[in-house]
């Protein structure tokens, strides 16, 4: 029996779904200890957008610590700190004309979210958040009440209050929201924020339309609630740009960035908030020990390069067209099967979480690392690194191909 079974607590999911122990990485390939390699289009679960070890990032975080620069500042100012922001405002903000702060926090998603609803509850006096079907937030409790999933709000062990779920990408249910948000005597009243993601990442790769988000947005607006994206997986390019919106003619109040902004699978998280809504905050309200990871700042930094130009986002473009390429066949071919999703993030589903399950398993034995989502696990997910090689790529398509057909012939 080995360590991890031996004293890991019985939390530990993934090394479940991927039993071997593994030593090494390198951009899309992850090498285990007896030497077998796989190809990664599970990418830490959306983090590695720019792949293992990322050359750059690698070479620049070696320098900053052979220069013995500040490893850990909590928020005081540091050159690493001061680095990343102004290549983030000139970069990503001021080409998109946001004039939102970067309020740093402790550096995961869940903490992103907290904070945001924190703010939003401060900044209108009021104290639900409006959150939607088969959505994925985080695990601590107030991400957590606004996360669909009942496995995951079964661990709770309190009630999840002050939240109120509604039907993600459907027009009409917006309508009857309005119309009861308008009626003094409905029992209904407008919340503090409207809490979306534009791709329900965890939720079973479920995309919203623009015309869905656009009167989202104008319905938060009319209502005088706040619009927060969540763009935690599907943000930092994954979509074929940087943030998953920016077709979308939205104007978010906040925008919650996890995952892929600390570049090299760093820890890092921050929200975009609009001056009128962070100048509610006090000195110190929303705290955390890591908010300053300098490391994260270094290697994100180097990830911004990456949208300094286009290169990357047009061979994203390359990529994504060649994964749905692949993946058009399988809808074709078995009827249980829906392929959904935006640039580099697509979604299979294949009708249960058995036949996903032994997708993944087969997948898995044949060298590719990838995941299940939605509800019962029934979509196999492919997030692979936006930097895979394309060799890579179409490698670990042959291998999904190969192991869904046989699956499904299987149970059909």
């Amino acid at each position: 029996m080995s360590i991890f079974e031996q004293r890991e607590s019985n939390i530990r999911a993934y090394c479940r779904v991927y039993p071997v122990v593994f030593d090494k990485a390198v951009n899309a390939r992850q090498t285990d200890e007896s030497g077998k390699q796989y190809i990664d289009f599970f990418a830490g679960a959306g983090v590695l957008n720019f792949g293992h070890n990322n050359p750059r990032m690698k070479k620049a975080m070696i320098n900053y610590l052979e220069s013995d620069g500040v490893t850990h500042s909590l928020d005081m100012h540091t050159t690493a700190k001061r680095a990343f922001m102004e290549r983030f405002v000139k970069t990503i903000l001021e080409p998109r004309n946001m004039d939102h702060k970067m309020q740093f926090m402790g550096p995961t998603g869940t903490n992103s979210v907290e904070a945001a609803l924190k703010i939003a509850r401060r900044a209108t006096g009021r104290q639900e958040i409006a959150a939607f079907t088969h959505g994925f937030h985080g695990m601590t409790l107030g991400a957590l009440a606004c996360t669909a999933n009942a496995y995951f709000r079964g661990a709770a062990g309190v009630p999840l209050n002050h939240v109120s779920h509604h039907k993600f990408g459907c027009t009409e249910h917006l309508k009857q929201l309005a119309t009861y948000y308008a009626d003094a005597s409905s029992g209904f009243s407008p919340p503090a924020a409207f809490l979306v993601e534009t791709i329900q990442a965890e939720g079973g790769v479920n995309v919203a339309s623009k015309e869905w988000l656009q009167a989202l947005a104008k319905l938060a607006k009319d209502v005088g609630a706040l619009l927060i994206i969540d763009d935690i997986q599907v943000g930092c390019g994954r979509t074929g740009s940087y943030f998953s919106f920016d077709d979308m003619g939205l104007d978010p109040d906040i925008v919650c960035l996890a995952k892929g902004v600390g570049g090299m699978g760093t820890p890092m998280a921050l929200n975009l908030v609009k001056p009128e809504i962070d100048k509610h905050w006090s000195p110190g309200e929303h705290t955390g020990t890591f908010r300053g990871q300098s490391l994260s700042f270094v290697a994100g930094s180097e990830a911004l390069g990456y949208f300094e130009d286009s290169e990357l986002m047009t061979e994203v473009a390359h990529k994504a067209a060649l994964m749905a390429g692949a993946l058009t066949p399988l809808e074709k071919n078995f009827k249980a099967v829906a392929v959904r999703g935006k640039g580099m993030i697509l979604g299979l589903d294949v009708g249960s979480g058995e036949q996903a399950k032994a997708i993944v398993d087969t997948c898995f034995a044949d060298g590719l690392l990838i995941a299940s989502c939605g509800t019962g696990g029934r979509v196999v997910k492919l997030i692979p690194p936006l930097t895979i090689p394309h060799d890579d790529l179409q490698q670990g398509l042959d291998i999904l191909v190969r192991n869904t057909s046989k699956v499904m012939e299987a149970t059909a």
